[in-house]
């Protein structure tokens, strides 16, 4: 019954997703926007046909993990530090800006002072799905305006993995902080070492001796992420630290960009599920009830982020077009703004209603910022023949 159930539940959901990806792609929306809504629509404030508050709480952890995974595989250090010295000024300094509007909406309509810092913290971000997905590959992804915006986004997912693994050590809080702080100070250099000596010793001779077999490569990826994982879990920390730290300790083999590409649809399955389960979680009643500050805060970052992106990177010595186009490309909250509300809410750092104002503003950007960049850049997805790129 347990399986059927699970079936039943994934025929929908995938089935849901793909007939309102075919309209969000006729009607030029971003294909996320589909996964949200089918969530909405068959969740339990919806029609009710996928309700089980377990299934979904599994669903959404699955793809947390599977996504820092893969997160983690696209942050080599070297990358890291390659891309980001142009950037890392601009990055810094709109975060701080973009986190003092977020506190500042939730303090102004009366929310606690750790629920406007975390709302601070989440809409710091820019969506790394958008920012990409909506770069024209052969003409700006290996440009000047393609390797700022990747710059600045790599260096955002790095704070932003920051902030997931501060908020994921703190669980329903039985114990004390200090002994929080002590898990975390013992058992994260352990699990990295653990990680990095098993890459170096056990998979990558592996790997060399039977790199021919690929669905043994992919398996192997798969056995990694799940076992450091559990092991970062049994050491006190979460399943989610233990799969960046899986992701990571292999970005730093050759094999990396190999195993990256290979789980592109892995990434992808997972994030239907992921976004599914935010779009099953929005109680649209609830929504409703704080819709002000929900709108506000949409509003702030769509005007706030171009403007400060542009301000920023034109001092830093960029172009006004360059710089203009890279905050309109940059101009809206994350998906890591959903993962984090999603943490914040199950370490019960956050209510419900703070909860659903930031995944409802989050949307919002998500849409009203695709549309910016669509009729005004070239993009795969432009309304106009002469935008359109790919």
């Amino acid at each position: 019954m347990l399986s059927s159930g699970i079936i039943e539940s994934f025929f929908l959901i995938f089935t849901g997703a793909a007939v309102l990806a075919t309209v969000a792609l006729y009607t030029r929306q971003p294909v996320l926007i589909a996964y949200i809504l089918v969530g909405c629509l068959l969740g339990p404030h919806g029609f009710k046909l996928v309700s089980d508050p377990r299934l979904l709480s599994e669903i959404a952890q699955f793809g947390i993990i599977f996504l820092l995974f893969l997160v983690g595989l696209d942050l080599p250090p070297n990358k890291l530090r390659h891309m980001a010295g142009k950037t890392v000024l601009t990055a810094l300094g709109s975060t701080v800006v973009f986190f003092a509007v977020g506190f500042g909406v939730m303090a102004a309509f009366g929310f606690t002072v750790i629920e406007a810092v975390i709302t601070g913290i989440a809409v710091t971000f820019s969506s790394t799905i958008i920012g990409i997905k909506l770069l024209p590959t052969t003409v700006l992804h290996h440009k000047h305006i393609g390797e700022i915006v990747i710059s600045l986004l790599l260096i955002q997912d790095l704070l932003a993995i920051m902030a997931l693994l501060i908020l994921a050590g703190y669980g329903d809080v039985e114990t004390s902080a200090l002994n929080d702080l002590a898990t975390v100070v013992l058992a994260l250099p352990l699990v990295s070492l653990t990680a990095y000596l098993g890459v170096r010793y056990v998979l990558l001779p592996l790997i060399k001796r039977f790199d021919v077999f690929h669905e043994y490569i992919f398996l192997l990826a798969l056995g990694w992420c799940l076992g450091i994982a559990s092991l970062a879990a049994f050491a006190g920390l979460s399943l989610e630290i233990g799969a960046f730290i899986a992701g990571v300790s292999l970005a730093t083999s050759p094999i990396s960009q190999y195993i990256a590409e290979n789980l592109r649809p892995l990434r992808d399955f997972f994030l239907v599920l992921f976004f599914f389960s935010v779009g099953a979680g929005l109680n649209i009643s609830m929504l409703m009830n704080v819709l002000l500050p929900t709108v506000v805060l949409a509003a702030a970052l769509i005007v706030v982020k171009p403007a400060v992106f542009a301000f920023l990177l034109t001092v830093q010595g960029e172009t006004k077009e360059t710089s203009r186009e890279i905050g309109y490309r940059l101009g809206q909250a994350s998906e890591f703004s959903l993962l984090l509300s999603y943490v914040a809410v199950g370490a019960a750092l956050l209510s419900n209603e703070a909860a659903h104002i930031i995944q409802g503003a989050t949307v919002l950007t998500l849409v009203v910022s695709s549309y910016l960049v669509i009729f005004r850049y070239p993009s795969p997805i432009a309304p106009s023949a002469k935008l359109r790129r790919d």
